[in-house]
């Protein structure tokens, strides 16, 4: 299956707009993912948004608080944090460059794919990419993606073009607090001169094919021995399985509502006037 583009737009320089579209570069599919069971009784386990003494709540009751104080909040409406949110805008302009180096590692935050989104914008995308990597620069710019806008670094990757979401500034913890304890000693000459060695030995060219997610894989076997294996205890969770108990009276009574809700509206519906 393609992978759906998250973005797209026009990836600005000065007067130049190439259509783009942006990519996720990471599968969130990788890893292993587990529902929870019931053991007893082999059911799903299910989760409601429940007030205690009242039970279940409809969503449109559910608004944001933004704790100001112990069990203090202010309340904020869906439509007023919409009114806030920004539109996701269709250009990415980029604004500086700068040496790769200069960008510290911390600021880093999930990689993106960068494509032309047609043929006819295929030259001026090379040409973009071509002199970046000629360079030796990165771009950066801000892209608004989900309502919220993002700083981000633009550079050559391959045959085509890495995009990389940054923290901003105000969003890294100070170091220093963290390193308070450490002594600023210089180290002994001796083991530093091993610890040196040592490195030098093990110096090799970034592979990442060489590098396997030990637990995963374990974890895979594991499920596939159980899978092979006739006596491992299975169960069947239908998805359109009642939740049975409370939960039933608690969905009955929230489907009852609901009717009664939507009967109230009609009800107050005022009929059309004949033109």
């Amino acid at each position: 299956m393609a992978p759906r583009a998250l973005w797209k737009g026009q990836l600005r320089l000065s007067l130049v707009s190439i259509p783009v579209e942006i990519f996720s570069a990471t599968k969130s599919g990788a890893r292993v993912s587990f529902r929870q069971i019931h053991k007893p009784s082999g059911k799903r386990i299910r989760y409601e948004k429940s007030v205690p003494g009242i039970g279940p709540v409809k969503t449109e009751d559910i608004v944001k608080g933004y704790e100001v104080d112990d069990d203090e909040y202010i309340l904020l409406d869906p439509d007023e944090i919409d009114a806030i949110k920004l539109e996701t805008k269709k250009t990415f302009e980029l604004v500086q460059f700068v040496d790769a180096c200069e960008i510290s590692p911390l600021y880093f935050d999930k990689p993106y794919y960068i494509t032309a989104s047609d043929d006819l914008a295929q030259d001026a995308y090379r040409v973009v990419r071509d002199a970046l990597r000629q360079a030796g620069m990165v771009g950066l710019g801000q892209v608004t993606m989900r309502g919220k806008e993002y700083l981000a670094a633009v550079k050559p990757c391959g045959d085509g073009l890495l995009m990389e979401t940054l923290h901003y500034e105000d969003e890294l913890r100070e170091a220093d607090a963290i390193f308070t304890d450490i002594e600023d000693d210089t180290s002994d000459k001796d083991l530093l001169e091993v610890a040196t060695s040592l490195i030098d030995r093990k110096s090799a060219p970034f592979d990442a094919g060489a590098y396997h997610d030990k637990y995963a894989e374990a974890m895979q076997a594991l499920l596939d021995a159980k899978i092979k294996n006739k006596k491992t205890p299975r169960v069947r969770a239908d998805d359109d399985e009642s939740a049975g108990g409370d939960n039933v009276v608690d969905l009955m009574s929230a489907l009852k509502q609901s009717l009664k809700d939507a009967d109230g509206k009609k009800r107050k519906r005022p009929s059309k006037k004949a033109s």
